[in-house]
């Protein structure tokens, strides 16, 4: 039976409910609980006749499921120690690991600047996680630890992949291989080797623009490695010295001798770069792709001397194989029919039929109302002006192959006669629609090898596509101007990249698969919430967690992240 008894203790009497019973013929306590001082059974009790909406002092949201499945992953991969084991810690500030996995982290699920990453790192549940108050990531402080020389960032760099390739069991004989820009809003004036003004792929050639280059496993597109370079370099001279930065590293990353296979794009052909992928102290097999002047042969041969390619992915495909020259030496050539390509080419080329006839005609009107008089001024074409506005209309691809005309001089005034061709279309599509000529130096490969290799192409644009996405793992905007600083951000961009793609892995191993953005919105709706009851002096505190969709629970629980984390 149970009863209340008091105890004195430093002159302070205290409360407690205790049971007892008879043991060898002694009363005895069974169990006994603490309930505190007499003031406090009378909180306790007006508490009770007080509603739990009036007892709540506040809440505390935390950003908690993307952020954590991050950092659970880079905590399994030892991120923080190997990069440390590398770069020393300063006096001031927490480690260099913990500024670069906590920036990667940032850049995969909320790109900020780093004047911005105190704000948001205090607004995540990694402050309690790892036990660094968010004071630590103001910008000095990060740039005082992360200002890493590039020697060191390669070195990084190496260690990581060595680890990810061990436990993920990577497959590095097949790496494609493709390079891209990203513009800034560096100062023209502003001392900056990396950043130059060049040949932007978004069009933004007012602008100096950085050169990123990337090698990247055909499996789950982990990238390997990857080059920040002056953006005004040519992609055929970056293609050299990331192959050579290959053969230099391979060994070291991975355990293995050669035998690798890079795929790249026809932008990085030389003879100079098949030369050095052939060199005999680390020979590098390829797969690219040859432009139609390279292979005019090719384009003549008839399609019922095609052979069918034979799986499922390359289903009423078809190709014609034959050793040709190229690059100064022979190699296996390939050129792939593509029905559903041909398909979407005579698309485009109908819809700019319509507007290069719709040009043409405005064009030919004008020069008839000149010569009759309805337009006077302005200044008088003559045939060589005429021709080389037609040419501007036709520069469109295939429209030459279409389309004649003939500018006309009489009595002083220009005249143009055109048509379009049913028949040259035709021709057209018969040599040439539908069809890519490839080329690689593994005689051993079959068609379909080659081009399920040089297909592969994709998972590289793919990558640059997400790194360009402005909601997650995006690279812009570089808000920083040192050649330094701008490679050290573009590797933490890079890793935030890598911890995604071995998230997507994972989840795709166990039948979930789903897009990286996705991921991390799904994530993201799982909050940690703290709510504070009670006296406001010493509060109570009862953690819980925000309600995700079905696809985020599933996810939380494969990885246990609330039980790991709370």
């Amino acid at each position: 039976m149970g009863s209340i008894i008091k105890k004195k203790i430093k002159s302070n009497i205290y409360y407690y409910y205790v049971e007892s019973k008879r043991i060898n013929g002694k009363p005895k306590y069974v169990n006994q609980k603490y309930l505190g001082s007499a003031e406090t059974l009378l909180n306790k009790l007006a508490y009770m006749d007080t509603s739990l909406q009036e007892r709540v002092l506040h809440s505390e949201v935390s950003e908690f499921g993307s952020v954590l499945l991050l950092y659970d992953i880079a905590s399994r991969l030892n991120i923080l120690q190997i990069i440390d084991d590398i770069v020393f810690k300063r006096k001031q500030g927490v480690s260099p690991g913990e500024y670069i996995l906590t920036a990667a982290i940032n850049r995969a699920v909320a790109p900020s600047s780093t004047n911005g990453l105190q704000a948001w790192y205090s607004s995540t549940c990694l402050p309690s996680v790892t036990g660094i108050r968010s004071n630590s990531f103001t910008p000095q402080n990060f740039w005082n630890n992360t200002c890493i020389p590039e020697a060191s960032i390669d070195a990084m760099e190496d260690a990581i992949l060595r680890k990810i390739v061990a436990t993920y069991n990577i497959d590095t004989t097949h790496i494609i291989y493709d390079a891209t820009n990203f513009f800034t809003y560096i100062d023209t004036m502003q001392k900056c080797e990396t950043a130059k003004r060049g040949h932007s792929k978004e069009k933004r050639n007012d602008l100096r623009i950085i050169g990123l280059s990337l090698m990247i496993s055909a499996d789950c597109s982990v990238p390997l490695l990857h080059e920040t370079y002056p953006g005004n370099r040519p992609d055929a001279k970056q293609f050299h010295v990331m192959m050579e930065k290959l053969k230099n590293r391979y060994e070291s990353i991975t355990g293995q001798k050669s035998d690798v296979t890079v795929v790249f794009d026809r932008g990085n052909n030389s003879e100079d770069n098949i030369n050095f992928l052939e060199d005999s102290d680390f020979p590098v097999h390829y797969v690219g792709g040859l432009r139609k002047n390279q292979a005019e042969e090719l384009f003549q041969v008839p399609l019922d001397e095609y052979v069918p390619l034979c799986t499922k992915a390359l289903k009423g495909q078809s190709a014609y194989r034959k050793e040709i020259e190229a690059y100064g030496r022979n190699v296996t050539a390939v050129i792939v029919h593509n029905p559903e390509l041909e398909k979407g080419q005579l698309q485009g080329i109908q819809i700019n039929r319509e507007k290069i006839t719709k040009k043409l005609l405005d064009l030919q009107q004008k020069l008839m109302h000149r010569a009759n008089g309805k337009i006077v001024k302005g200044k008088a074409p003559v045939t060589e002006s005429v021709i080389k506005k037609v040419e501007d209309i036709l520069k469109l691809e295939y429209m030459k192959d279409i389309f004649q005309y003939e500018v006309i001089e009489s009595n002083g005034y220009i005249y143009l006669t055109f048509a379009s061709s049913d028949d040259s279309l035709e021709k057209l599509r018969k040599r040439e629609l539908g069809k890519k000529v490839l080329f690689t130096d593994r005689t051993d490969f079959t068609n379909e090898d080659i081009v399920s290799a040089y297909r592969s192409a994709w998972h590289v644009e793919s990558v640059f596509k997400q790194m360009k996405n402005t909601d997650h793992l995006s690279v812009r905007p570089v808000f920083h101007w040192t050649d330094e600083k701008i490679r050290v951000h573009i590797f933490i961009c890079v890793l935030a990249y890598r911890l995604c793609c071995l998230l997507h892995k994972e989840l795709e191993d166990l039948g979930i698969n789903m897009s990286i953005n996705r991921l991390l919105d799904e994530l993201s709706c799982i909050k940690r919430v703290d709510t504070f009851f009670g006296d406001i002096s010493k509060p109570e505190k009862v953690r819980s967690f925000t309600i995700g969709s079905e696809m985020a629970e599933q996810i939380e629980k494969i990885y246990q992240l609330k039980k790991k984390y709370s």
